[in-house]
């Protein structure tokens, strides 16, 4: 099993006369052994690529297709002065592509969580070895960091082919995106830690991930939204990736608010990691 070379190369590293029981810590730091974490995580998605490379290529050409140029058609028949004078499409791709960040990390933040400490034990397993909680929760985050580039990625050439890119400042969202993914994902990980049940997933996407795709400045801008409810759509993580991926493809970034933009999400990325640490520690150790 991929989790058992992992462990075992964990154990293998850690080996030495100064102990290597399970949670000991090994030679090379707490970064060699995530990376050890991360190598199952990607032996796994070697055997399931296929399930989902179809869904990171369709999506974007659906959504582009039929709201870029689609739906777009006739917003943009209406005039484009409240989307900064630029079509539909162009204002709509680079918001699309943010939450597409999103949506990957909160998939791979939620059930996959419940699955390796619940339902396959693979938690259980690897804590027996060298490798800590800790090491568990980082490897997993750089695992979701691949996807989100991934998927980021495809989204980004998608967007080319439709023509929807106007300026090469673009390829800077790509980083962005992962960005806004950690965001989400470091906090939602450590609270998916702490589940039981999978009801709550559900739950969370319902009430929490649409609407925040639909009402962050996605598919329209935020001031068009009641003036009571703007300030809490600004206050959204995936607000902050989209305005900076818009403005980034858009070619009218400017420093003071990209730096704006990128501290608030590198704010709440190490606040998820610090609660990550603890409870995947107190779950873990028992």
């Amino acid at each position: 099993m991929a989790v058992a070379s992992a462990a075992a190369g964990a154990g293998h590293a850690g080996a030495g006369p100064a102990g290597s029981g399970p949670g000991s810590p090994a030679p090379g730091g707490a970064g060699v052994l995530a990376v050890r974490a991360l190598r199952f995580w990607l032996v796994n998605y070697r055997r399931t690529w296929r399930g989902s490379i179809y869904t990171s290529v369709a999506n974007p050409v659906l959504y582009l297709g039929a709201m870029g140029l689609g739906l777009g058609t006739l917003v943009d028949q209406h005039g484009t002065g409240r989307l900064g004078g630029v079509s539909y499409l162009a204002f709509l791709a680079p918001g699309l592509l943010a939450a597409t960040g999103m949506q990957t990390a909160m998939n791979e933040s939620t059930f996959p969580v419940m699955a390796a400490v619940k339902w396959l034990k693979t938690y259980q397993a690897a804590v027996a070895t060298p490798l800590r909680p800790g090491d568990l929760f980082r490897g997993h985050l750089l695992f979701t960091a691949l996807r989100v580039l991934m998927n980021s990625a495809i989204f980004l050439a998608v967007m080319a082919a439709f023509g929807a890119v106007q300026s090469a400042w673009v390829i800077a969202a790509l980083p962005v995106c992962v960005l806004t993914g950690l965001a989400f994902a470091a906090p939602v990980e450590a609270w998916a830690i702490t589940r039981d049940k999978d009801t709550s997933f559900s739950l969370l996407i319902r009430f929490g991930l649409i609407p925040l795709f639909l009402f962050s400045g996605t598919f329209f801008p935020v001031t068009q939204l009641p003036g009571w409810i703007q300030p809490v759509a600004y206050a959204t993580p995936l607000w902050h990736g989209v305005a900076l991926c818009r403005s980034l493809s858009l070619g009218t970034a400017d420093v003071g608010g990209s730096l704006l933009h990128v501290a608030y999400l590198v704010v709440l990325t190490v606040a998820g990691l610090l609660a990550g640490q603890h409870f995947y520690r107190r779950r873990l150790y028992v």
